[in-house]
């Protein structure tokens, strides 16, 4: 090389064809043992060996360009190894040899591996650069093929014999930046700051460049360094930099072909996990997105609170911590490994195995191969099953799964004897296969936890509805929405009323979300309360009306009640903006929409609601529903409400049938995203010989007469266990109306169903109230008496009356 061409360099001249800079280079690592740490494919083209063949091996037996390694490392001279060509470049074998500290280049003659001295030589190019510091790697170097430039630029023989490698220094290389920003993007498992240091490192050192004369230079762009669509359009004079050092300890691969692969990979994996926020179908993409192209086996484990979809676990794991095995994929023959490692085993790992080692610190593991000490004490901590013909000789990589710098649990990655072990490079792409399978598995864990906190919530809102009312029976079911964040605001209930009636309530707050679930709760007490006060459906909705005003302007919701009268045999309904009712005809099977006053929403206001009143008979059926189950984007509801009629009024033997089948006949049209309330009431009604009621006059005669008419009542219905509790606490009720009766009159009315309903009503509206009687008090306990005899019991008013009311249980007293 002509030293006098740094004077006389014309930067950006390109008569020797920018282009050229782009040739493939061999790039190989030789480790201070003298030992080949990386080949690349370029060098396994170049030079004819591969990959698995070079690793490990002596750098002196692979490489032509060695003579004077091989030298040193076998004590005595390989003759016709190396040949220097023209005198062009320095003296490379001073830095195979080690002798030199700085950057060397040159241009030799070289004889192919394993053959003949006098066989055809390879016209090569190469750079050598130092690699200096407490790690085990001592040189790296790029080649490349003079005859395949020659060949494919079209260069003549002389314009071929002036081609040499050289060096520009970085200060004075437009692309530098570009470099050391794009570094990082090729090689995705390095920082910023490791890649910064070792662009401006090996720079420093020299970039590479081909001198066609002592005026034309071009760039040499290592794959590994530069991206493809990166170009140099001026390079500076050659200057050697000495004593730059480049970050030891890491074995990257330099190639760009190999970075290429791996990174390809990543994003494939990427690409193929997280399709869903199913924690199991995580746990599966996961795990299968390793076999088989970069283990042959892969094991997932995870730890309890994680797989149970709870809060982030509590603390570091420890030799107590529980891991469960939760899925395995591998690509042996099927079920060789079934009853070995089955899925769902829950185990803690033992201290002195490498997967406690990376469950604890947080970091890969990598046994290169599975010793038969190794395997021995793993297979130990196995009872009854023998691991060794299953782990044996095989390389093993444990990679942590971690979000948030919390281990959530870890992979168990294993290739068979017959490929390459794990190396440092497969430990880096690893752990980043894992930091981005942690990061789904937390997405997943974490709406898992927030589904399961919004089931709760939803599930604590919903009624514990009894399906034995009085003279009705109730089936009920509800589906939470399809979307994400799928907690609602629909909700049914049923509550007890005096008179053996019963409200059915089904309501649907606009919206969804923990805002539209706390106003559902709200306005499910306040319906609660109204309805136990005995308020008029058409009142109770502007009640409810006025409420949702006060909690503020964005509360809206729709709203139908009901009140079932079975001794009467009687509906009375209103309706604030739902969707009307359902009723099926027991008589012929028919079924309708009842034509109810729509009314609007709760928390519009200043609109009026209306009550109506509709007979029907025993064994009639009621079906309430939200318009999650009828509404479907893209349809008329009115499909949907059709459908509804169509499938209420399906014969079924029971009601719990009933309601799946009108659930199977809507929930499967798809594009439902909404939760969904339904209600069912069989109104059974009340036979007239069940019901006894008589008038008596407020006057004390009035509670022995009640005595006897409830006891002759009971021995005519063959209950004579329950006579005497009747008679003690129809004595006591009537007694207080009796003394606080404003009236002439007072109403007893006896009820049976599945159990003895016992009504007092007088002129009174005050409310009764239990008292704290005294040793020596004579009134005040017979409230006291009710409450611990009767099942249940209560008081309501309506108008200037009230009522009270007992239940007594038909099997005997409480």
């Amino acid at each position: 090389m002509d030293r006098g061409s740094e004077r006389d360099t014309a930067p950006g001249r390109d008569t020797g064809d920018t282009a050229a800079g782009r040739i493939p280079l061999a790039v190989v690592v030789v480790d201070r043992d003298g030992l080949v740490s990386h080949w690349s494919s370029g060098a396994r083209r170049l030079f004819g060996v591969g990959r698995e063949e070079a690793v490990g091996r002596s750098a002196a037996d692979l490489l032509p360009v060695s003579g004077a390694l091989a030298d040193d490392l076998h004590g005595e001279p390989m003759p016709d190894a190396y040949e220097a060509y023209d005198a062009l470049g320095p003296d490379l074998e001073s830095s195979l040899g080690g002798r030199t500290s700085y950057a060397t280049a040159g241009r030799a003659r070289l004889v192919p591996y394993e053959q003949p001295a006098d066989g055809e030589r390879l016209d090569v190019l190469w750079w050598a650069y130092p690699l200096v510091g407490p790690g085990s790697f001592r040189l790296l170097v790029l080649a490349a093929d003079a005859t395949r430039l020659r060949e494919e630029r079209g260069y003549d023989d002389e314009t071929a014999e002036r081609i040499s490698p050289g060096f520009a220094r970085h200060t004075e290389l437009p692309a530098f930046d570009e470099l050391e920003r794009r570094l990082p993007e090729i090689l995705p498992n390095m920082g910023p700051g490791l890649s910064g240091r070792i662009v401006s490192q090996v720079l420093e050192l020299g970039y590479p460049v081909l001198e066609f004369s002592q005026y034309d230079r071009v760039p040499v762009t290592p794959y590994w360094g530069v991206p493809r669509r990166a170009r140099v359009e001026a390079v500076a004079p050659r200057e050697r930099a000495a004593a730059a050092l480049v970050p030891a300890g890491a074995e990257l691969d330099l190639e760009y072909a190999a970075v290429r692969e791996r990174l390809e990979f990543l994003n494939e994996v990427s690409s193929g996990i997280g399709t869903s926020l199913d924690l199991g179908e995580t746990i599966r993409e996961v795990t299968s997105a390793a076999v088989p192209r970069f283990a042959d086996f892969a094991g997932t484990h995870l730890r309890a609170a994680v797989l149970a979809g709870e809060g982030f676990p509590d603390g570091p794991p420890d030799a107590s911590t529980v891991m469960f095995r939760v899925w395995v994929e591998h690509n042996d023959e099927p079920g060789r490994w079934d009853d070995t490692v089955p899925v769902g085993e829950a185990f803690a790992f033992p201290e002195h195995t490498p997967f406690y080692k990376c469950m604890v610190t947080g970091e890969p593991v990598v046994v290169p191969r599975v010793t038969e000490e190794l395997s021995e004490r793993i297979a130990g901590e196995f009872e009854k099953r023998d691991l060794r013909p299953l782990i044996g000789g095989r390389s093993l990589l444990i990679v942590p799964l971690k979000a948030r710098n919390v281990v959530l649990g870890f992979m168990v990655l294993m290739r068979r004897p017959d490929r390459p072990a794990f190396d440092d490079m497969d430990r880096t792409t690893g752990a980043e296969l894992a930091a981005r399978a942690g990061l789904v598995l937390d997405n997943a864990r974490m709406y898992t936890y927030q589904e399961n906190v919004a089931d709760t919530l939803q599930d604590s809102m919903l009624p514990q509805v009894n399906p034995r009312m009085a003279g009705c029976d109730i089936a009920t079911r509800y589906l939470p929405g399809t979307r994400l964040g799928r907690i609602g605001g629909d909700w049914f209930d049923t509550i007890k009323l005096p008179g053996s009636r019963t409200a059915l309530v089904v309501g649907d707050v606009m919206g969804h979300g923990l805002n539209s679930a706390a106003m559902m709760g709200q306005l499910r007490t306040a319906v609660q309360t109204m309805a136990t006060m005995e308020t008029p459906p058409a009142q109770l909705l502007r009640n409810l009306d006025d409420l949702a005003r006060r909690l503020g302007e964005n509360y809206l919701a729709t709203c139908l009640y009901a009140v079932y009268d079975p001794i009467r045999g009687e509906l009375t309904l209103a309706n604030a903006g739902h969707i009307p009712p359902v009723l099926v005809r027991a008589e012929d099977g028919s079924s309708e929409l009842l034509d109810l006053p729509t009314g609007a929403p709760i928390g519009v206001g200043g609109v009026p609601f209306e009550a109506v009143r509709i007979r029907v008979a025993a064994g009639d059926r009621l079906v309430l529903c939200t318009d999650g189950l009828v509404e479907v984007r893209g349809s008329d509801i009115g499909e949907g409400l059709a459908a509804l009629c169509e499938s209420a009024a399906h014969p079924a033997a029971s009601m719990d049938d009933a309601c799946d089948t009108i659930i199977r006949a809507l929930n499967t049209r798809g594009g439902r995203k909404d939760d969904v309330a339904l209600l069912m009431a069989r109104l059974n009604g009340i036979p007239d010989d069940h019901v006894a009621e008589w008038r008596l006059d407020a006057e004390p005669l009035a509670v022995p007469r009640a005595r006897r008419l409830v006891r002759e009542r009971l021995l005519t219905w063959c209950l004579p266990h329950a006579v005497e509790t009747a008679e003690l606490l129809v004595s006591e009720v009537v007694t207080n109306a009796v003394r606080h009766a404003q009236g002439d009159r007072i109403g007893l009315r006896v009820v049976r169903t599945d159990a003895l309903l016992f009504e007092v009503t007088d002129d009174e509206p005050a409310l009764p109230a239990m008292l704290n009687a005294g040793p020596l008090d004579e009134s005040g306990r017979g409230l006291r008496v009710v409450s611990r005899l009767a099942r249940e019991w209560g008081a309501s008013t309506s108008g200037h009356r009230k009522t009270v009311w007992f239940e007594q249980t038909l099997t005997g007293t409480r």
